[in-house]
């Protein structure tokens, strides 16, 4: 029973008023240890019933321990991953005391495999141009009042000859923030600096004789030159996606991987360092674009609360299954080539200039 009344809680069920009892705490017995039968939050905005008093909890994400800290004045309830709870907070265990925020709109569309924008949609039989459409309205909108768009991108982006829309998108101010990995920032600028990505030329299509050679020639001469900013001030990269962050000052996180070469100096390999600044970057984000990196998108995924608009883009339609499974309504998976993505979202953006105004 205890076990069906939590997955209703998240599903977004209360109970009456009067019937309502506060959250049952435990203290964390060890540093990075929850106590046993620990309430694993959600992507949904949460609250918690303390003493008599209901309590929103910050810093909302799947996959965490809800934490108590008392203060003095009151206390504070925040999402935490295991690793980060400390010693003399409180976990909330078991599923009493919460209660999650779920729209109808929401529970409805969780529920029925009517399809929707931006409600949890994968397909590949669906013209792309609608779809692009939408997320060019969406890209507009947020820039024109300020908001945050973070970019998810993989290699892909740059084997398929999309860099120069990605880079376009930047220096227009549609991109606040880009994650990735090594491989990506090592190969747009092997393209920048050499013409070339993974030793294929990006003009003629064929590959290089000893191109195999060019990626690790970037990554040694951006080590010389100690980061890729450096690399910018000193005119060893000018032009690309990365050219173009260091430029207009869009911050940028890589995460490294076990199959990185070099690394890039300012690739991150200590993998919770990569994770919090993440995290970090991803505060405030209205909508993510996740353009052709599964394991960096599912890890954005798992970071973002509900509420922030996800559009993944994948040839694979499993990788764009994933991020839907996550159980987000605001997320759509586009299933196409993301060089052909990026220069229709960048064509529709054109055609939105002239008429953007006139709405």
């Amino acid at each position: 029973m205890a076990e069906i009344m939590g997955q209703l809680i998240d599903l977004g069920a209360v109970h009456p008023p009067e019937d309502a009892t506060p959250a049952v705490l435990a203290d964390v017995p060890l540093p990075g240890v929850a106590p046993d039968d620990f309430y694993v939050s959600t992507i949904y905005p949460t609250e918690v019933l303390v003493g008599s008093t209901w309590i929103k909890v910050q810093n909302q994400r799947m996959d965490g321990a809800i934490a108590i800290t008392h203060t003095d004045l009151g206390p504070i309830a925040r999402c935490k991953l295991l690793r980060d709870l400390a010693i003399g907070e409180s976990v909330v265990i078991g599923s009493d005391g919460i209660r999650t925020q779920r729209s109808a709109t929401s529970i409805k569309k969780a529920s029925t495999e009517e399809f929707s924008f931006m409600g949890a949609g994968v397909s590949s039989e669906r013209r792309v141009e609608l779809v692009v459409e939408q997320i060019a309205w969406d890209l507009r909108q947020i820039r024109d009042r300020g908001g945050k768009v973070v970019v998810t991108a993989g290699p892909v982006v740059i084997h398929t000859g999309g860099a120069q829309h990605l880079s376009h998108l930047i220096r227009e101010g549609y991109v606040q923030a880009l994650l990735g990995g090594n491989a990506i920032a090592v190969h747009d600028m092997e393209q920048a600096m050499m013409g070339t990505s993974l030793g294929v030329d990006m003009q003629r299509g064929v590959s290089v004789h000893g191109g195999h050679r060019h990626h690790l020639k970037v990554i040694n001469a951006i080590r010389r030159c100690g980061s890729i900013h450096k690399a910018v001030e000193q005119g060893i990269v000018t032009q690309g996606i990365m050219y173009d962050c260091v430029q207009h000052q869009v911050p940028f996180s890589l995460a490294g991987s076990i199959r990185d070469d070099g690394p890039l100096p300012d690739t991150k390999m200590d993998l919770i360092e990569a994770q919090t600044d993440y995290a970090r970057l991803l505060e405030g984000a209205d909508l993510v674009l996740m353009l052709s990196s599964m394991l960096h998108s599912i890890g954005v995924g798992n970071m973002t609360p509900a509420g922030v608009k996800m559009v993944c883009v994948d040839i694979n339609p499993a990788v764009v299954t994933k991020l839907s499974d996550r159980g987000s309504i605001e997320s759509i998976g586009v299933v196409t080539d993301v060089g052909l993505f990026l220069s229709l979202l960048v064509q529709q953006l054109h055609k939105l200039t002239g008429n953007y105004a006139k709405v």
